[in-house]
């Protein structure tokens, strides 16, 4: 039996789920070695770590961009990214736990919240004198 390399697993659940381009999958598995380097000592991560720690690391690559970058990619809301990690789980690119489940990425945060609210204005409110 022919051992496939990371390169051709990829090609493998693209032909199966072209919901999402090569650079998502890129961008999880750097979410999740950001994630992974954030704590005390390497161990794994729960899938809401690891959408915190994915937010952390887009924020930080592509600022008052990341919702667009990642919704060109096919990343629109976080229960995309468990899709994306259940994809590369299932062909062996990563690993999970008995206690892992797509579930853990359902309604992890609002996308718009998440990543356009950090860079709107702060805008006085009414009443309130600015120095």
């Amino acid at each position: 039996m022919k051992h496939l390399n990371a390169e051709e697993l990829l090609k493998n659940i693209l032909a199966r789920d072209p919901r999402y381009t090569v650079e998502a999958y890129a961008f999880v598995r750097a979410g999740l070695d950001y994630t992974v380097r954030r704590l005390d000592k390497p161990r794994h991560v729960s899938g809401q770590e690891l959408l915190d720690g994915i937010r952390e690391f887009a924020l930080a690559e592509f600022g008052p961009m990341t919702k667009t970058v990642l919704n060109g990619w096919g990343i629109r809301r976080t229960e995309d990214v468990g899709e994306i990690v259940f994809n590369m789980v299932e062909t062996g690119l990563l690993g999970k736990t008995e206690q892992d489940s797509r579930a853990d990425f359902a309604n992890g945060y609002d996308f718009d919240e998440a990543f356009r609210k950090p860079f709107r204005p702060i805008v006085p409110q009414a009443g309130k004198k600015s120095n």
